[in-house]
């Protein structure tokens, strides 16, 4: 005859624990997701003329003179950070992904779709990048 044996007794989850467990972690979630946007802000004569800076997690332009732009630093690609300027491009080092600095667009590697623009403006000669 074989003899079976029944689990030991363990913690259980009730109904009301589960759900309160997930309407938790689901709050800080959403909250972490709704946090502040990035933001930077540097010295408009930092910014050299055809080129690009990295400040933070914000790439900020000036591809000619007196216009600027701003983009997120995360590569559309697959999340990496952008993390190289060369010239009027800036490159994304994880999977060679390179990006105009004037539009945001790839020129060249395997992303498809152009860089996350930031709201920017001029401030007494100070470039803000970002919800500040």
């Amino acid at each position: 005859m074989t003899e079976f044996s029944r689990p030991a007794p363990g913690p259980s989850c009730s109904r009301r624990t589960f759900l309160l467990g997930t309407a938790t972690t689901f709050a800080g979630v959403f909250l972490a997701a709704c946090g502040k946007a990035p933001s930077a802000d540097v010295a408009a004569t930092e910014v050299p003329v055809g080129s690009a800076v990295i400040v933070d997690n914000i790439i900020i332009a000036q591809p000619s003179e007196g216009q600027f732009v701003a983009y997120s630093t995360t590569c559309p690609h697959q999340g990496s950070p952008i993390t190289e300027v060369d010239g009027d491009t800036v490159r994304c080092p994880s999977h060679g992904s390179t990006f105009d600095i004037a539009t945001g667009e790839p020129v060249s590697g395997p992303a498809t779709s152009g860089m996350t623009t930031v709201p920017v403006r001029e401030e007494g000669g100070t470039i803000v990048a970002g919800d500040q």
